[in-house]
């Protein structure tokens, strides 16, 4: 069986990326032997540089768990005109069967609907045995169209687009276009701007003007023709249309309720997710995906190693049903921590209402992977997911726990997918995110970004002040929003919009919301009134952004309204998305009839 994930690789000089490209070239030597170094080399300049090109240029990688390239493809958003180019696609070779080139293309679909594409446009080496002379190319020419034509893509015709720009050169290729299953028309006037928009972009210094004028003047037919199905039959039907993953991954941490505190006054409880999960069920936004499992690496890559085998050796030496609470707080001595488990709890700890028990570590390790999940989603394709976990974690910082967390499950996905490009943090808790600050404090690479209750009065009181903005190679990369001790919802937005925009300008790949819904009226750790209007005004604001967005469950404990609110929200970050993806289709869209 071939597992492997496709992700879109947005900034190819982080050294996982590094790695990745150099594969992704070996690949490309083979498939094309007369491809030049220089070549190669103009694909990584035009990812970088993408208004000197006018184009976006986005490439795709198909990966297995040891990070090796399957295969790959590169393609290109004309933004202006609003249409796709497929400029390169290939597969390892050896692995033609493996289905890796299929699920590359339905990737690639699945990116120009996100896109609001009006469609993907390639090239294609053609069938027709009067324009290509070397016989040894029609097997695999009819082979490539015939797969194409699984999905609808079929040539362009009645036009002189498969003219040799030189008169001795041969094979020269179609237009082929893939309207993603949207039936769309192509006007005449549409295609020549498309066509001459690939010609003096693609081949910006083979194509002259003159040519380009003669393959834009045989653009009459209105509406523009695609070639007749050629190689579809009856046991291989087209492809359905691939719907875009708008559908949330929703992650739920199975093992959440068997950390319970059955303590009077404890109110971090099991019951804060089925009371989320009651009222989400009735968006019918979310589909259920199940946690995957990663190694502990991920946790000590971020957690202080000590730390990690502290917790889970006092976890596992807990009768059932016991806990404890730190109560001992150490002047921390690296050299000679205390040695009894109970004094040495207050020396890992913040605070002293936050227990160790033996299912603590099971829990919060199981948070952990649901989060990573959600995290690797977004690295396969999926703009948006939710990690809806317990017990929270924004406040664990590398070395301690407290505040009712034990182990960073956002920071933990931040740090892992900061290997494939850019992250912001925007923790929208009632408290400070401590933990990610602390953890994040030096890092340019990582922007946090904390709106919360002014720590002179709100948990956890010693972090979270205005002028801690990053040190070292963070500075200026640590942002933090201390809020009065009363705030509307009006109040609350205006704060919101000022952080997002900042969010904007650092640009991120990936944006992790820690999604804390203990800012709302009532709630018995905080102290401000946003109401269920609110949630959804915040959630529409925040819809508004295009880069994937992890949201992890934080705060939250007014069992009442925690779930109304939660719902909400989703339905404000879902509203604005459908808007603007029904008016650009609107636009797009031109008859609910295919034309051949």
């Amino acid at each position: 069986m071939n597992i492997f994930k496709i992700r879109k690789i947005t900034d190819s000089y982080l050294p996982s990326n590094q790695h990745a490209v150099e594969q992704v070239f070996e690949i490309m030597s083979v498939h094309f032997p007369s491809l030049k170094k220089e070549k190669m080399n103009e694909i990584l300049e035009q990812m970088k540089n993408p208004l000197k090109y006018r184009f976006s240029s986005n490439l795709f990688v198909a990966e297995d768990g040891r990070s090796n390239v399957k295969g790959f493809a590169i393609m290109f958003y004309m933004s202006d005109i609003n249409f796709c180019y497929l400029d390169y696609i290939g597969v390892k070779p050896g692995r033609i069967s493996s289905g890796v080139g299929g699920a590359i293309y339905e990737r690639l679909r699945e990116e120009a609907q996100l896109l609001k594409s009006i469609g993907i446009f390639m090239e294609c080496l053609p069938d027709d045995e009067s324009l290509c002379r070397d016989k040894r190319e029609m097997k695999q020419n009819k082979s490539r169209l015939a797969f194409y034509e699984r999905y609808g893509a079929r040539p362009v015709i009645g036009t002189k687009y498969e003219t040799s720009v030189n008169p001795g050169d041969d094979c020269p290729p179609y237009l082929v276009f893939d309207d993603l299953g949207n039936d769309i028309y192509l006007t005449a006037s549409q295609t020549k701007k498309i066509v001459k928009t690939i010609l003096e972009r693609k081949y910006p210094a083979f194509c002259p003007k003159e040519y380009i004028k003669m393959v834009i003047g045989s653009i009459k037919d209105e509406p523009v023709k695609l070639r007749e199905f050629r190689y579809l039959i009856k046991d291989r039907p087209i492809e359905k249309k691939v719907a875009v993953k708008n559908l949330i991954p929703l992650i739920i941490n199975d093992k959440h309720d068997i950390h319970h505190i059955q303590e009077r006054g404890y109110i971090e409880s099991p019951v804060r997710i089925h009371s989320i999960l009651k009222e989400l069920t009735k968006l019918e936004a979310f589909k259920t995906i199940p946690s995957r499992g990663f190694p502990d690496k991920h946790i000590t890559d971020v957690h202080n190693p000590k730390y990690f085998k502290y917790f889970k050796n006092v976890c596992d030496k807990f009768p059932e049903g016991k806990s404890i609470y730190p109560y001992v707080f150490p002047v921390r001595n690296a050299t000679r921590p205390p040695q009894d488990l109970s004094v040495l709890a207050g020396y890992y700890c913040i605070d002293t209402f936050t227990p160790l028990n033996k299912n603590a570590f099971l829990a919060a390790h199981s948070g952990v992977n649901c989060t990573l999940t959600g995290a690797e989603l977004l690295l396969e394709g999926y703009h948006s997911a939710y990690a809806l976990v317990r017990p929270p974690g924004h406040h664990a910082e590398r070395d301690v726990f407290g505040g009712f967390c034990y182990f960073n499950n956002a920071s933990i996905a931040v740090h892992f997918l900061s290997k494939f490009g850019k992250v912001a943090i925007l923790d929208i808790d009632y408290h400070h995110g401590n933990g990610h600050q602390q953890i994040f404090y030096s890092r340019r690479d990582v922007f946090t970004v904390s709106i919360h209750g002014n720590p002179s009065f709100a948990y956890p009181y010693f972090t979270g002040f205005a002028d801690e903005k990053g040190e070292d190679e963070g500075e200026g990369f640590n942002l933090n929003y201390p809020l009065k001790e009363s705030v509307s919802g009006t109040e609350y937005l205006s704060v919101l919009k000022k952080a997002i925009k900042n969010i904007s300008t650092f640009k991120p790949d990936y944006l992790i919301i820690c999604f804390g819904l203990d800012i709302a009226k009532g709630d018995p750790t905080g102290t401000w009134s946003l109401k269920a209007s609110d949630f959804k005004n915040n959630g529409a604001e925040l819809g508004k952004l295009t880069c994937p967005i992890l949201f992890v469950q934080e705060g939250g404990y007014k069992n009442r309204t925690l779930g109304i609110n939660a719902r909400s929200f989703f339905e404000g970050f879902l509203s604005t998305r459908t808007a603007k993806k029904n008016n650009e289709n609107r636009n797009n869209l031109r008859s609910p009839k295919r034309l051949s």
